[in-house]
């Protein structure tokens, strides 16, 4: 279980500052809904990096909107497919069935991606970038019950870096749901939406922002010795983008150090990959019209960076802060531009996350606080032999993610072995380990 934030926000404005005498009420059917989901972000940010922000982002949404700083889906397996699903759905996982990004599907002897689907094909990149659909989303989401209430009229779009994020959110009946392409550094989508791109998806792509923002020396934002909520820049709690972890980073440089091709994949983890994103959305938003009829449009937006940036930069990295710190202004451009074109109190926001990034416990440790990392491995390897030695040697364990042990049911079965026997028997094992507090059983979950 997770703490999560949510901010609520519809209000309107007066040459873009916010004053108590400038609100109105909104009208009671918003026009455009925009789901901001910013991925692995903590709740604490909004405090930790307050004066770090400016008036016109984060700040903005929390002073004028419905701050939730206290908000929990109670889950155990906080991944980002259950959250997204959760998100978009309202149910839990045994509702929307994304128990985790991936799981073991017994019948088929194989293991499943959440949004994996052979049955559809890429549009617009490359093959094994776009086989992925919504088939496994086993309920409706908010904009899928938006479009059957008025026959299928309102536009639904969806946005981010990360494929999981555009396609769960979009639900079954989005228009469009569109995700970033490794290998081109395009917006692509998958057969299940569309036989081709738009033709404004295409123009977008076409105009090749992506390669001026890889030219570009991320440096940070601010003074560096205003990042004083941060570790120093290089520390030893961060492996780092490409194995360099101190400022600046010349983007040009590292994207070329893959087989002299350039890696467009390396704008997913700097900040460049939120405001790509932000150029996005504001295109679609102007090419389909949203929030210009009089049917409720919905836009899901993801901003990825960070999570990303999570695989090389722990939560207290000058990198990570200076991330947020673009991302309060990228919003900031977002909301302008909205209150431009629409009005804001004619769009309803929402702000949350769908996970988030847990406290480095190497660094935890060095400060003496009880922490340390599960070696699931060494712990399955010996459980492997344990079996072996009790039932003879076989292949007893099929797989193992997220906490879960699936278990080999037809040999356990074919083996004439009590299964909820050997289950116990595992139980009692596992419970052994330092790290483990509890292991429930198939049996327990079927019986409370």
């Amino acid at each position: 279980m997770r703490i999560i934030f949510i901010i609520l926000f519809a209000i309107a404005t007066q040459a873009g500052f916010i004053h108590a005498q400038d609100r109105q009420i909104p009208p009671e059917k918003p026009k455009l809904i925009i789901g901001i989901v910013i991925s692995e972000m903590r709740y604490d940010y909004m405090n930790r990096y307050w004066d770090k922000f400016g008036d016109g982002g984060f700040r903005r949404l929390a002073e004028n909107g419905t701050f939730c700083r206290n908000t929990h889906h109670d889950y155990l397996i906080a991944e980002s497919s259950t959250g997204f699903a959760s998100i978009t759905t309202g149910a839990y996982p045994d509702g929307h069935g994304m128990v985790s990004d991936f799981w073991y599907d017994r019948l088929k002897d194989e293991i499943i991606y959440s949004i994996s689907d052979k049955d559809v094909n890429t549009v617009g990149g490359a093959f094994e970038s776009g086989q992925f659909s919504p088939k496994n989303l086993q309920c409706s989401s908010l904009s899928d019950e938006l479009k059957i209430s008025n026959k299928f009229r309102s536009k639904v779009l969806s946005i981010s870096l990360d494929p999981r994020a555009a396609i769960i959110s979009g639900g079954h009946t989005a228009n469009g749901a569109y995700w970033y392409d490794d290998m081109s550094g395009k917006w692509i989508t998958s057969s299940y939406y569309t036989d081709s791109l738009p033709a404004w998806v295409n123009q977008f792509n076409d105009k090749r922002i992506v390669d001026i923002y890889l030219q570009k020396t991320w440096e940070p934002l601010l003074a560096m010795d205003k990042y004083d909520e941060s570790l120093e820049d290089e520390n030893g709690y961060e492996s780092g983008l490409k194995g360099q972890k101190k400022f600046p980073y010349d983007l040009e440089a590292l994207s070329g150090m893959k087989r002299n091709k350039t890696d467009y994949g390396i704008l997913k983890y700097t900040p460049f990959g939120n405001t790509y994103t932000k150029d996005m959305a504001i295109t679609s938003m102007v090419s389909e019209e949203l929030g210009m009829d009089d049917y409720t449009d919905f836009l899901f937006l993801n901003f990825a960076a960070g999570a990303y940036a999570s695989n090389f930069y722990n939560s207290w990295s000058v990198e990570m802060q200076d991330i947020y710190v673009r991302l309060d202004q990228e919003i900031e451009h977002l909301l302008n531009f909205v209150d431009q074109e629409i009005g804001l109190k004619n769009v309803l926001f929402y702000v949350t996350a769908e996970n988030a990034l847990a406290n480095d416990p190497s660094y935890l440790l060095d400060k003496q606080i009880p922490s340390g990392y599960f070696n699931y491995n060494a712990a399955l390897s010996l459980l492997k032999t344990y079996l072996n030695v009790i039932y003879g040697k076989g292949d007893w364990i099929r797989f193992y993610y997220a906490q879960q042990i699936y278990l080999n049911s037809n040999l356990i079965e074919d083996s004439k072995i009590s299964f909820q026997e050997f289950e116990d028997r595992i139980a009692r094992f596992m419970i052994q380990f330092e790290g483990v507090s509890k292991v429930l059983t198939s049996n327990d979950l079927m019986k409370n």
